[in-house]
Formats: structure tokens, C-alpha cells, sequence
């Protein structure tokens, strides 16, 4: 699939593989999958089904196919990455947290990685059996990284890390953080930061639940004080921080297909209004048609940057452009929800719409806000100088 023409028609191969997706999700996911999806990623339940879930998807191998076979994986081409993300996010991201592995962790360790870091975590990522958490985020240093005030200060062979980091997804029942912290001081900006790879069982670190509308268990709040850790656990070299995220954000943006969720979600809020007699509304059937356009667009956005990636193509705006496009798909597709079926976004509602609201909640918050998203689509695509 792809080429220099952008032909995105599934080739046999392809489709052959999505087929083998789809009826190992048919023989392994049980009959209340719903309902554990129904908690969250983060959440207890959904965390240790995952646990159970990866290592059948690892045997079936299916977990890291796109991996090199080194690391477990089979070669296999990047469209198969994303043909396995779209069928997972289908059904709700039976995976949970262990998505980031596979899509982000994983190949970042393999790039910057020491010999030592990449033999430690690279084959319990592969076999389906590491929970990573990552902090990123900070009370004053959300999406602008660069203004992060963690500090991790070098004494004799370790690290000694301080400061606190925040809405960071996974963490309850993370094996390992993938830390950024600051090894210099605030005026060296970014040349100063660096990445940790943080054992969450290490003295001095706290996490605590942060109670919200996005899932049980999904973000937190980590507590780092005097916590020691040997250089060992520095990923690459002082200084390359920025960097190492740079590459790891911009597979992350994109490695989310988010679109084929919402694509699947307004299937049932489409096949309930029909069921009430109630799609029959011109307007009501403009907003669906409104939507589906939206999730397509996303769709196509985001096979364009695949496309370019599978040809080698360096990272640049399409990847933006498509973080927003999926942003606005998974919004329209709730407030779609919101306006004509309100009833199942109360109480216990539908496990399956309810699902996907809370995590159109912070779509546009996770992996960099939509906001910023914007302005590098302003500064970087449409040339416009700062403050236009």
C-alpha cells in the first residue's frame, strides 16, 4: 500500500493480514469485553486482562510484527503497524497501556538505547508482559516541555531526581517511567534535558490517583524525591533529551488511530437512532454525514504521514496535520452523541459511546495539545509569523 502516488488501496497482503487481526480478536476477546474496556486503559481491570491478552497476541505473533526480527519482531511493513492499531482501536485498544511499547518505548530504545537497555526491555515488551508509564507533564509544564523544572542531578555513578509530574497515564500500575528531567539549570532550556528509564519500585517515588472523567486509573500524579538511580538508567546522552522526544512524539501523534474508534462508535449511534425511528430527521442524518466526513478525513491524514514514513520520508507537518484532524473526528463524533442520544451518556448509558467520550475528553490533551498542534500547522505549514 502507499507509494509516491498516495494509492491507499488495500493490497491482498494486506487485507489478508487484517482478516488474521480480526478473527483472533473474534476467538480471544470474551463476551464482556465491553464492559472491562468500559474502565479504561489505566484501570486495574483492562491493565491485567492486557496482561493476559499481549502475550497470546505476542505467541500469535501480532504484538510487534513491524519490529525488526531481533527484537522479537518479523520485519514486517510499517501499513501492517498500522492495520493492527485500526483493528485494535475498533474494538476499544485491548492492548491498554502497553499500545505506548509498541508504538513509541520500543523503537525509541532501540535507536538510543544502550546494548545493556535494549537486552533489559526490549523482550518483555515484545512478549506482551511490560506496563511503562511516561512522565512527561508537569503542573507548569504541560505541553511545553521545554519548561519542565524536574531536576535529575548528577553524584558520582547515579542520578539523584526530584520534582513532581502530572496527569501521567499508566502509572498506578507501571513497571517503568520513561522520565524526562532537567540535568542542568532553566536558563540551558532544552539542551539541558535528558531521559531516564525510571524502575517505578525505586525508593522515593509516590503515585497518586488523580479521580476524573477519563477512565479509572488512567492518570496520576508521581512524586519524585531523592530518588536514586545509577547513569545506567540514562537513555542516550546528556543533552539529547529533546532530541530522543522529538522522534518519540512524532510516532506517538500519529501511532493512535483514534479515527477508526470514533468511525465504529458513530456505527452504533447511527444503528440506535434508526432503531428508535428517529434518523430519519434531515438534520440528524447532515450531523452523522458531518462526522463519518470528519473520521474519514483523519483517516486519510494519517495515512499520508504512514505513507511517508513506510518510504522513509523524515518527519514534518503532515504529521500535525493529521493530529489535529483526529482531534476534531473523535469531537464531532461525541458531540454528535451528545446532541442526539444524551440518554446514553448518563448513568450506566452505553459501555461502548461512554468509552469513547471519556477518551474524546483528552484527545486533544494527549500527545500534545491540539493548541500546539495548531500553532506548529501556523508557523511550520502556513508560514505565518508568531502572534498572526
Amino acid at each position: 500500500m502507499g507509494g509516491l502516488s498516495m494509492d491507499f488501496t488495500w493490497t491482498e497482503e494486506n487485507d489478508a493480514f487484517r482478516a488474521r487481526v480480526r478473527d483472533f480478536l473474534d476467538r480471544e476477546l470474551p463476551t464482556n469485553w465491553d464492559e472491562i474496556a468500559r474502565h479504561g486503559p489505566g484501570s486495574r481491570e483492562q491493565t491485567e486482562f492486557s496482561l493476559e491478552f499481549c502475550p497470546k497476541l505476542a505467541e500469535a505473533g501480532l504484538l510487534v510484527p513491524h519490529w525488526p526480527a531481533e527484537w522479537g519482531g518479523a520485519d514486517r511493513p510499517t501499513w501492517e503497524h498500522f492495520i493492527m492499531g485500526e483493528e485494535m482501536w475498533a474494538v476499544g485498544e485491548p492492548r491498554g497501556g502497553q499500545y505506548m511499547n509498541v508504538n513509541w518505548i520500543g523503537p525509541v530504545l532501540m535507536r538510543y538505547g544502550s546494548d545493556a537497555q535494549k537486552a533489559q526491555y526490549l523482550p518483555e515488551m515484545a512478549a506482551g508482559r511490560a506496563i511503562w508509564c511516561q512522565g512527561f507533564s508537569e503542573p507548569g509544564a504541560g505541553s511545553d516541555l521545554a519548561s519542565l523544572r524536574t531536576k535529575a542531578i548528577r553524584d558520582g555513578d547515579d542520578y539523584v531526581i526530584n520534582g513532581q509530574k502530572i496527569w501521567t497515564s499508566y502509572a498506578g500500575m507501571a513497571d517503568t517511567c520513561f522520565l524526562l528531567a532537567r540535568t542542568g539549570g532553566a536558563d540551558q532550556g532544552r539542551s539541558a534535558i535528558a531521559i531516564f528509564l525510571v524502575p517505578m519500585d525505586t525508593p522515593g517515588i509516590e503515585v497518586r490517583a488523580i479521580p476524573s472523567l477519563i477512565g479509572h486509573g488512567d492518570i496520576h500524579e508521581v512524586f519524585f524525591t531523592d530518588v536514586r538511580v545509577p547513569a545506567s538508567c540514562r537513555l542516550g546522552e546528556e543533552g539529547e533529551g529533546w532530541t530522543i522526544i522529538s522522534y518519540a512524539l512524532a510516532n506517538e501523534r500519529v501511532g493512535i488511530p483514534r479515527y477508526e474508534m470514533s468511525s465504529q462508535v458513530l456505527d452504533l449511534m447511527v444503528g440506535e437512532l434508526k432503531a428508535r425511528g428517529a434518523f430519519g430527521n434531515a438534520i440528524v442524518r447532515a450531523k452523522a454525514a458531518e462526522a463519518a466526513a470528519a473520521c474519514e478525513a483523519a483517516r486519510l491524514l494519517v495515512y499520508r504521514v504512514v505513507d511517508e514514513r513506510a518510504r522513509g520520508v523524515p518527519p514534518g507537518t503532515a504529521a500535525n496535520l493529521a493530529r489535529v484532524a483526529v482531534v476534531e473526528a473523535d469531537h464531532a463524533v461525541t458531540d454528535f452523541g451528545m446532541d442526539f442520544l444524551p440518554d446514553c451518556f448518563s448513568g450506566d448509558g452505553h459501555a461502548g459511546m461512554l468509552a469513547h467520550h471519556e477518551r474524546a475528553i483528552v484527545t486533544g490533551i494527549a500527545a500534545g495539545a491540539a493548541e500546539i498542534q495548531l500553532n506548529l500547522v501556523a508557523r511550520r505549514h502556513l508560514d505565518l509569523p508568531k502572534g498572526a
